[in-house]
């Protein structure tokens, strides 16, 4: 006899989606995470000085504002707010020239200068249908016919190629530049297939539905599923490390919000040895090295351009960028890092005193490396914001160690679930038509080593929770 209809284990953003989801068919679910506090990826904290609120991982949101599930949730009922930057993102040149990615595509294209026009054409075909296709393409490839096939391979047929190829529809540097840092999101090389429909599925929910972040710092959109979650009945134990599923109550289901070879652990003997073998064989990918700044003032940015945006991509040209990931992925430091910067207090500044503000900036290097890059990392911001080193209060560096122990997820300092080269950011952990299931009916895995991958959009417990419904519960559709 089962003691709760479902246990969650891992209270990240997939995690507690897929409590949810569970929760919201009626189901009494509890949830297990290992840390103090609930969110996973989604944290805020007093990393640098008292009053200075620092995202532990992920900071920015376009797929958390943009996602199926996520915005269809009363999220806002239970303390989420939305803060959208005046300018989603910024990427400067030295010569103090930006490309920008805005709202409008018009303002981003008029950025662009030669290639406005190709810009234009690249996202024409899928402006104002975001909700059709972050729904067919967030979810795993092979599990089930699109709602939305014609569009889909309209998408898809950009969306394979890689950043490197796509990229050559323009012909300028900021254009370049521009599509180069957001398909680095993915940390994979430029040359990777699907990292262009990286690039591109950034861009198109700018425009869409912006790059926000939640008032206060992504906990408060973690705090927000906790809430929900509790209403609906469901209950969350934090500080609760999970190492076998006998430790658990008796459930007709588990779903799982943790790496391919933590489950094979977890999981013991109710797996079969052949698949568990091949999730322990799971492949990770590079690690990021973060540094948190509290700081007496705005980063002085040379471009205008960057005092507007809420995140700012530090790396001129796709040379460069496509360099710092190349050196990652085989082993090496970049010497000039690419960084992925956001801040926050610029339009949120209950996150730090008075006239103070927070920097939240990271570089790739290899997994698991014991370095330190936070002078390489402050060298580039100087490159672009001439005496910022004079406005640092405190740092907070986080190497690949540091930053898997804030989540077990994040093994050896891989923030991405794993490694997306190849096909494996669209085929993981192994190639299945539904990958969230094991051969175990009871047991499913649901974190970001699942389609569609990393980011904080809770698909991938959605999608695993729903097809738990199906098979266990004999509910809705999978």
């Amino acid at each position: 006899m089962a003691d709760v209809d479902a246990v969650v284990v891992g209270a990240g953003p997939n995690g507690l989606t897929a409590a949810v989801t569970l929760a919201r068919a009626g189901l009494a679910v509890h949830v297990y995470e290992a840390e103090a506090t609930a969110g996973g990826g989604a944290r805020t904290a007093e990393l640098t000085l008292p009053g200075f609120r620092h995202d532990v991982c992920s900071a920015v949101h376009p797929l958390g504002a943009g996602s199926p599930v996520l915005s269809a949730l009363p999220l806002e009922a239970h303390g989420l707010r939305w803060v959208h930057p005046a300018l989603p993102l910024a990427h400067p040149f030295a010569d103090g020239s930006a490309a920008t990615l805005a709202r409008s595509v018009e303002e981003t294209a008029a950025s662009l200068g030669p290639d406005a026009a190709a810009y234009r054409r690249l996202v024409a075909p899928f402006l104002g249908r975001w909700d059709a296709l972050a729904g067919d393409v967030l979810r795993a490839p092979l599990a089930s016919w699109p709602g939305h096939p014609l569009l889909l391979a309209r998408f898809g047929v950009r969306a394979g190629a890689p950043a490197a190829l796509l990229a050559r529809l323009f012909r300028g540097r900021h254009a370049r530049g521009l599509f180069a840092g957001l398909a680095a999101h993915a940390i994979a090389p430029l040359r990777t297939p699907a990292t262009g429909g990286v690039a591109l599925l950034f861009a198109l929910a700018a425009h869409e539905v912006g790059w926000p972040f939640p008032r206060g710092g992504s906990q408060a959109l973690s705090d927000a599923l906790v809430a929900y979650l509790e209403s609906l009945g469901g209950r969350v134990v934090t500080g609760r490390r999970v190492r076998s599923l006998e430790e658990l109550p008796a459930a007709r289901a588990y779903v799982l919000d943790v790496m391919p070879e933590q489950l094979a652990a977890i999981a013991g003997d109710r797996l079969p040895r052949r698949y568990a073998e091949r999730l322990r064989r799971y492949r990770h990918g590079p690690a990021v090295f973060k540094v948190d700044y509290a700081l007496s003032g705005p980063v002085p940015w040379t471009s205008e351009a960057c005092r507007r945006a809420g995140t700012v991509h530090l790396g001129p040209s796709m040379e460069e960028i496509g360099g710092a990931l190349r050196s990652a992925y085989g082993g090496g430091v970049p010497r000039v890092p690419f960084l992925i910067t956001s801040q926050p207090t610029l339009f949120d500044p209950s996150r730090a005193p008075d006239g103070r503000h927070v920097l939240w900036a990271y570089g790739h290097v290899p997994n698991g490396w014991t370095g330190d890059l936070s002078a390489a990392i402050e060298r580039q911001i100087e490159r672009f914001a001439p005496g910022f080193g004079e406005l640092v209060l405190a740092r907070g560096a986080a190497g690949p160690e540091r930053i898997a122990e804030h989540d077990a997820n994040n093994v050896g300092g891989d923030i991405a679930g794993g490694a997306c080269d190849g096909l494996r950011l669209l085929f993981r952990p192994t190639v299945a038509r539904v990958p969230y299931a094991t051969p175990n009916p009871a047991i499913y895995l649901c974190s970001s080593a699942t389609p569609p991958g990393p980011g904080v959009h809770g698909m991938g417990g959605y999608h695993a929770a729903r097809y738990a419904l199906r098979r266990v519960f004999g509910a809705g559709a999978g």
